[in-house]
């Protein structure tokens, strides 16, 4: 098992991609930390991964809050004594509507959720790394962190901004035996893609058509990526994007 005896956290891990990666950290034999706003959809992934003889618990928090996120590692130390892994994961789609359309209140709630979250957890998670010498980070981006959604500029700019504050902490922990990379998945079946599409069918239909692997990605898929990027298996991989995307951004 790749992960055996490593503690791994989870933030977004109620649903989708984050429920999927804290289940497939668990089949690797890590502890699990699952983290979410929601908790019954958090001690429901925490419900799976028991019945699969995995160990995991859930902390309760939001990640745009500085309290929340150091009660959360502070949670996992105390709990399991260390964090060898962290995949931020929690996120947020926002608004589909044209830039001029687009509200302060949106702007706020897109990069607290999106960019905030993710500096506040590398900033928490990373002190107790330094300590220990080790660790591996995955943050979640997208293929709109690569290139333009134009009917989604603060989304785009959101997770633009993740793969850049992902390079530069890399880079700053290289020598410190931290990785910190990015997943970048596009359209994946979760119920985040559900909200986005307004479950219609011929934008689900449109939004299908744009990956030249004819199909969207399931969360497991990501989670296989996240899996390898968090592991030993990727000991000479920091500062990059893995691309997640049925050949999306190749095009």
């Amino acid at each position: 098992m790749i992960l055996q005896d490593k503690v791994a956290l989870v933030t977004g891990g109620t649903s989708g991609i984050g429920r999927a990666t804290a289940i497939a950290y668990a089949q690797q034999q890590a502890k699990v930390v699952v983290v979410g706003r929601r908790m019954d959809e958090g001690e429901e992934t925490v419900r799976l991964i028991k019945e699969a003889d995995g160990e995991a618990i859930f902390v309760q928090a939001d990640v745009t809050k500085e309290a929340d996120v150091k009660a959360m590692v502070d949670k996992a130390v105390s709990v399991f004594g260390r964090l060898d892994i962290a995949f931020n994961n929690a996120g947020t789609v926002g608004e589909n509507s044209s830039l001029i359309e687009q509200t302060e209140a949106e702007y706020d709630r897109t990069m607290n959720v999106n960019v905030k979250g993710v500096w506040l957890s590398m900033k928490y998670e990373i002190a107790q790394m330094l300590k220990q010498g080790s660790g591996a980070i995955v943050n979640t981006s997208s293929g709109a962190g690569v290139v333009a959604v134009p009917t989604q500029s603060l989304y785009t700019a959101s997770k633009h901004a993740i793969v850049g504050l992902t390079k530069a902490a890399a880079l700053q922990y290289a020598k410190a035996g931290i990785r910190i990379n990015v997943v970048a998945p596009a359209a994946i079946e979760t119920d985040m893609f559900e909200a986005a599409t307004g479950g219609q069918d011929e934008v689900k239909a449109y939004i299908t058509g744009l990956h030249p692997i004819g199909r969207i990605g399931t969360p497991l898929e990501v989670a296989n990526a996240v899996l390898f990027l968090s592991s030993d298996l990727a000991s000479f991989v920091t500062g990059e994007t893995l691309m997640v995307d049925g050949g999306y951004v190749a095009q």
